[in-house]
């Protein structure tokens, strides 16, 4: 709906916008619950942010203009980590697929990426492996020790998002 020309961004429509989203796939819940005790971490916060980065893995293509990736939208040098020597800017990096996704790559230059599922690639698209290292960040920025907003503005620093997450993650706890 457009109001004196811009999106209608009211309360009111985002609640009901809320109201008809789809909930947790059961399929994932298991998923969820796996990774964030991996990690010490609310399974529910996982399940929000899946939900919020890319509707619990239903984007098409699971790749965003600014160049995040995978089923949790990591940015390349978070997911492989930000001492590869191409990581700047925004974190969209030039980093080769095979180091992208090699374990030993991310713990050499400190990234956040999980070979989850153990078969020896840790890859943002598979969803096992995006979901234990999601859980690692959200981990490591507060969220094991409580502090869910910190975590989640690491993560993505726009208020929006947080407000977001949050509402799922309220939502998931109910």
């Amino acid at each position: 709906m457009l109001v004196s020309g811009k999106a209608d961004d009211s309360p009111l429509k985002k609640f009901a916008q809320h109201m008809f989203e789809p909930e947790v796939p059961e399929d994932y819940i298991p998923l969820y619950q796996e990774a964030a005790n991996a990690y010490d971490i609310p399974w529910t916060l996982l399940a929000a942010h899946h939900r919020v980065e890319t509707k619990f893995s239903t984007m098409d293509p699971l790749l965003s203009p600014a160049g995040a990736e995978g089923h949790l939208q990591f940015m390349p040098c978070t997911f492989v980590g930000w001492s590869h020597p191409t990581c700047t800017g925004l974190g969209k990096g030039d980093i080769d697929d095979s180091e992208k996704t090699d374990p030993i790559a991310i713990q050499k230059y400190g990234g956040y990426g999980v070979d989850g599922n153990k078969d020896g690639v840790a890859d943002p698209y598979n969803l096992k492996d995006a979901l234990y290292s999601a859980a690692n960040y959200l981990s490591q920025s507060g969220a094991s020790q409580g502090n869910l907003e910190q975590a989640i503005s690491t993560y993505n620093h726009s208020e929006e998002y947080v407000e977001d997450v949050l509402f799922y993650y309220n939502k998931y706890e109910e």
